[in-house]
């Protein structure tokens, strides 16, 4: 039986990684990919969505325009650091053709609404950019919160952040809406950068990619290596690319993937601490825990799951 998936992306180099990751899942009927902003602006992030899609054979999928920044802000900027990381254009500068499709004209966050309450607990959302469309699914339908199942790729509990020393890039872009995520009660997994520099690529992966002799296969391929290159300049002691989306998907798959940590979160929102992800302490001894945390994981199960799977949808 496959399970229904939404992606929640701001399509750089690791969420077009995590949708190749979700088409390849025999478990998983992808129903939509919602945009965000973060890795580029949610315009580019939904013509990217439309171009892969279409590129790696998909584009029944349709496409839904969310929130262009955060709930407290009145515009969105991308980070000189995301340009460097994924490309300007989000996908390494590669240049892949351009989808003749639209987005829908419903907006994202009806669109997680309206499926939430059709599908319940036959669908999984997966969200790898800011929280912002899911908080404002939460704060417009009263019922999103308590029936909703969510895997996010952001924060961190046991290691730094990528921001700075406590915050993790998701998270940062809008601390507020992670907040509202963790306090409502949602049924949430945080797939934090505890787990994910731990499962890295290669470009002797991406070269399996390449030997498949497909432009599918080509283009990921050229797309990751800009975002390994990269990391050779922003983390050269990892050896290599976080693998931070795709496994926010391959946990939607199989959980068993990481060890959870039960545990009710909050985000810091005022002081020096701003963004970090930590424990509630005052839902500490709470008997309902809602939220879990992954702090370990199995890397070459991964993997093999990665590269098999990917690997389905290039060929």
């Amino acid at each position: 039986m496959t399970r229904k998936i939404i992606l929640d992306l701001d399509t750089g180099v690791d969420d077009a990684l995590a949708l190749a990751y979700a088409l390849g899942s025999p478990e998983l009927e992808l129903i939509g990919v919602t945009c965000t902003y973060g890795n580029v602006l949610i315009e580019q992030g939904a013509a990217n969505d439309l171009a892969l899609l279409d590129l790696l054979g998909h584009s029944e999928v349709p496409v839904f325009l969310g929130q262009p920044h955060a709930q407290t802000k009145e515009s969105f900027e991308v980070l000189d650091i995301s340009a460097f990381i994924h490309g300007k254009n989000g996908i390494g500068e590669v240049e892949i053709p351009a989808s003749a499709r639209r987005v829908e004209e419903r907006g994202a966050v009806d669109f997680l609404i309206d499926s939430v309450r059709e599908h319940g607990d036959d669908l999984v959302i997966v969200a790898t950019g800011p929280m912002t469309n899911l908080a404002a699914a939460i704060a417009k339908d009263p019922t999103f919160a308590a029936n909703a199942h969510i895997v996010i790729m952001g924060g961190a509990l046991t290691v730094p952040g990528n921001v700075n020393a406590w915050t993790e890039a998701n998270i940062s872009q809008d601390p507020e809406a992670a907040d509202a995520l963790f306090r409502s009660g949602a049924d949430v997994t945080m797939i934090g950068l505890d787990v994910t520099l731990q499962t890295l690529l290669t470009y002797a992966e991406t070269q399996q990619w390449r030997d498949l002799g497909t432009e599918a296969g080509r283009a990921l391929a050229d797309i990751t290596d800009y975002y390994i290159k990269a990391y050779e300049t922003t983390a050269p002691y990892l050896g290599g690319c976080g693998l931070h989306d795709p496994l926010a998907v391959a946990v939607a798959v199989d959980p068993s993937l990481v060890t959870l940590l039960p545990i009710n979160l909050k985000v810091d929102l005022e002081g020096p601490t701003r963004g970090r992800t930590i424990g509630d302490e005052q839902r500490l001894n709470e008997s309902e825990r809602t939220s879990r945390a992954a702090v370990a994981v199995d890397v070459p199960r991964f993997l093999k799951e990665f590269m098999a799977r990917i690997g389905s949808v290039l060929q």
